[in-house]
């Protein structure tokens, strides 16, 4: 048979296929939302509704001008003070490493505090105390992060107007208990919002756009992810586990009453990292991450799918970690209203709807193998790969309204001891895996480079040079003490995965 044979074959096939679906009239069972079981699994709470503890009085307030320092500011200010900052551009880096700070910007007339950090600072602010809430600033023209948690726990980060901040807009790392909620994020080269290795987290009203990923959970669990706008990214709103680094799942996450729209935005991470890898047209992505619940959200017009699950082996920037499991199970789809996504999907998709008989649009496709993952009201949807799914003993997760935790978690002590792991576990795993790309080099790269040199490692620390070309330039972490630095510079040459 000769190849245009075999094409005219091909087409007959997806004609016939389609037909015989298309004639399928029998009426579905039709699942209702609305009354029936609530999902009854997820973190449990000793008591039901937790929330980020609030201080009852201001403490003493230190007001910061425009030609003031709010690095000053915040060395002044003691446990329990407000520190607020007036309308005005201030270039500076401030970092908080205090318990119980309250940094906010003051709004006057729509004009807020903006930190610009000109294209040459690398961070606006970063924060590794406890009871840390930040609010109501314009950050922008920073390279490297907008907001940076290190290790702190009960955090709030809202009302911040975030634009162009180079690889991360919001991103706490290694934190419990925290709330990121009505903030306006754009124009990032990674994440815009992106949760890393941290638990009881909530993302919710925040509107996400213009960047490469829109909304991340990564190695991290007990997490809900409801009623924001995620629109014109390379990808909506992710869940999956990055290979290599010291948290090896994600899990427990609930994607629900989000909108997911429009993110053909082609992808401009940084070639080789992880998220450089996810497809233009993604909505909501999870990748080897288990018991994801997606409900009650708006997808539309996502170009790949509206919904991908896939394992490890489906990404081809993911190196693979023998501790981490590759699979995502139990995934859970309720409800979604899914328009027009999938209408100039990739290769890989194509290529898994050839064996089904698919074409056209496609809403949710599952790659690799899955235990217990179940839908209902499949009959919505046009999918792939979910004929292994079965059907939820449950409706919807109005019985599940956060998973922070009441009173707040325990505050973060560091032993003088382990200050070298925390530092590592909250600063240099945002960039760094042990084996494969994040953003920077592996771990093991760098071991192998200063190998029983861990002041070289801690010299660099303090003040890096740009080594190569295909790597983002690495801030300087000057603002650490020279014993963190040594700590943590001897503790990654000898860390294992």
């Amino acid at each position: 048979m000769n190849s245009k044979s075999k094409m005219v074959l091909a087409i007959i096939i997806f004609a016939g296929g389609w037909i015989i679906g298309s004639n399928n009239n029998v009426a579905p069972v039709i699942t209702s939302s609305v009354g029936g079981a609530s999902y009854g699994g997820g973190f449990q709470s000793d008591i039901s509704v937790g929330a980020v503890p609030h201080r009852t009085t201001l403490g003493t307030v230190h007001i910061v001008n425009p030609g003031d320092s709010i690095q000053t500011a915040v060395a002044t200010a003691q446990p329990g003070d407000t520190i607020q900052v007036m309308p005005g551009t201030y270039s500076e880096t401030v970092y908080i490493d205090k318990d119980d700070i309250h940094l906010v910007g003051v709004i006057k007339q729509g004009n807020r505090a903006t930190m610009d950090g000109l294209g040459k600072l690398n961070d606006a602010i970063l924060y590794s105390g406890n009871n840390i809430i930040i609010e109501n600033f314009r950050i922008t023209r920073y390279k490297g992060n907008g907001i940076m948690g290190q290790a702190g726990n009960n955090f709030e980060i809202r009302n911040n107007v975030i634009v162009d901040t180079g690889i991360y807009g919001i991103f706490p790392q290694l934190g419990t208990n925290g709330l990121v909620e009505h903030n306006v994020v754009s124009g990032i080269e990674d994440a815009a919002i992106y949760i890393g290795m941290s638990d009881n987290i909530h993302v919710a009203y925040n509107e996400v756009f213009d960047s490469v990923a829109g909304i991340e959970i990564e190695n991290s669990r007990h997490a809900i992810v409801e009623h924001n706008n995620a629109h014109h990214n390379t990808g909506g709103i992710l869940a999956f586990v990055t290979p290599g680094l010291p948290i090896k799942t994600t899990e427990d996450v609930i994607i629900r009453n989000n909108f997911v729209l429009n993110n053909n935005t082609p992808n401009f991470g940084a070639p080789g990292s992880i998220v450089s890898g996810i497809p233009a047209g993604t909505g909501i992505l999870v990748m080897a991450a288990d018991d994801v619940i997606i409900e009650g959200n708006i997808i539309s017009n996502n170009k790949t799918a509206g919904i991908i699950i896939n394992d490890h082996s489906f990404a081809t920037t993911i190196t693979m970690d023998v501790e981490s499991d590759p699979n995502s199970d139990r995934t859970m789809i309720l409800d979604n209203v899914m328009l027009n996504n999938g209408y100039d999907t990739i290769t890989e998709v194509t290529a898994l709807a050839l064996t089904e008989l698919h074409t056209g649009l496609v809403d949710i496709v599952h790659v690799g193998p899955s235990n217990g993952s179940c839908i209902i009201n499949r009959h919505r949807y046009r999918t792939l790969g979910i004929g292994n799914y079965g059907e939820c003993d449950f409706t919807n997760t109005d019985s599940t309204d956060t998973y922070l935790l009441a009173g707040g978690a325990k505050p973060r002590t560091i032993d003088p001891e382990a200050r070298g792991e925390i530092a590592y576990l909250g600063v240099c795993t945002g960039c760094h895996s042990y084996t494969g790309r994040l953003i920077g080099p592996s771990v093991k790269v760098i071991q192998a480079m200063y190998a029983g040199n861990p002041q070289g490692l801690a010299d660099y620390i303090n003040a890096p040079i740009k080594r190569r070309d295909n790597f983002p330039e690495m801030p300087a972490q000057n603002y650490l003490d020279a014993e963190t630095q040594f700590a943590v510079a001897k503790y990654m040459l000898q860390v294992e995965n």
